[in-house]
């Protein structure tokens, strides 16, 4: 209830807060007339309902979407490498995905913004797909070899993309405002574009959560439980890559939500994945775009990347995370 509740109240003010007031009455209002059959006068005029509708709705929808799968991943990852501090940026999406967008800045020129959300999820696609081959290539075949293989694929991918950027210098500008992370485009096309994605992926990780749970007594015990641990960790990592391949290609790189969420949902109720990812999904969206209302209002009418706001809470939280960590060490 808690979740729903901060998932429909950061909502409305996600539609409420912006540079042109529209008064809380005459949103609710309009949002009754999207309902079928139903039609009732909202007060807005013809300009401010398409504010609404095509600018504010979108965004809304889109950083609840892109705040639950970073989330949910971020949980799902910790589950299968058993480790409070993974996230969805340990096996090289995030070096990927950043070279894939900025290749598309660098040779599309002034139509780069038309293909940059499917070279950002191909790049993406690209570094988990390295990492698992390096990683299931080796002797170890461990949890182990493949956080080290995303390493150094990242360390790679991301070499590639500094050379990129130091080879078109004039286009740094463009190439960090994507790094950075944001919502300022969205639009119902980014939302019609990853959906698909988005559920096969969040389907898949929240099926597997009872899995999960197994596991978190070690892979030797689980196998004897009857869990197929290298079946179950290569379909939860798929289905988590990929949804976080897709919200990456539409808001870019937005760090932290992976880790923050789910760590403070397993704090609240428990180390059970049945109800971690689940609400880590719920709370995983209204954190994003609390977020995102915060990045439009602190030094107004500049707009702060998302990835700002969410380093500047993310950071200490995380330092929490290891020193809470240390003090219950043996």
């Amino acid at each position: 209830m808690a979740a729903l509740l901060a998932v429909v109240g950061t909502g409305l003010v996600g539609l409420i807060v912006g540079p042109v007031s529209l008064g809380t009455t005459a949103i609710l209002k309009e949002l009754v007339n999207l309902l079928p059959w139903v039609n009732v006068a909202s007060g807005l005029s013809d300009v401010h309902a398409g504010i609404l509708i095509d600018v504010r709705l979108p965004r809304l929808v889109l950083g609840l979407l892109v705040g639950a799968t970073l989330a949910l991943s971020g949980g799902s990852y910790q589950g299968v490498f058993r480790n409070p501090l993974a996230s969805p940026w340990l096996l090289g999406v995030a070096a990927g995905a950043g070279l894939g967008a900025t290749i598309a800045i660098v040779t599309g020129s002034g139509q780069f913004r038309e293909v940059l959300p499917l070279a950002a999820f191909a790049g993406a696609l690209l570094g988990v797909s390295l990492t698992y081959v390096m990683g299931y290539s080796s002797s170890g075949r461990t949890s182990l070899t493949l956080v080290l293989s995303g390493i150094a694929v990242s360390s790679f991918l991301t070499a590639g993309q500094t050379f990129l950027q130091m080879q078109h210098s004039e286009l740094l500008r463009d190439v960090f405002s994507w790094i950075m992370g944001g919502l300022t485009t969205a639009s119902w096309r980014e939302v019609r574009l990853i959906v698909p994605y988005l559920i096969i992926s969040v389907v898949t990780m929240l099926l597997y959560a009872r899995r999960l749970d197994v596991m978190s007594v070690g892979d030797d015990e689980a196998e004897s439980l009857g869990i197929n641990v290298a079946r179950t960790r290569l379909v939860v990592i798929a289905a988590a890559s990929l949804g976080t391949a897709a919200v990456v290609a539409v808001s870019g790189l937005i760090g932290f939500v992976g880790i923050i969420v789910p760590h403070a949902v397993r704090q609240a109720v428990g180390a059970s994945y049945r109800v971690i990812l689940p609400l880590s999904f719920l709370f995983g969206g209204a954190f994003l775009v609390l977020t995102d209302v915060l990045a439009k209002t602190i030094v107004s009418p500049v707009e702060l990347p998302l990835g700002v706001i969410t380093a500047f809470i993310g950071a200490p939280f995380f330092g929490l995370i290891l020193h809470r960590s240390k003090s219950v060490a043996p």
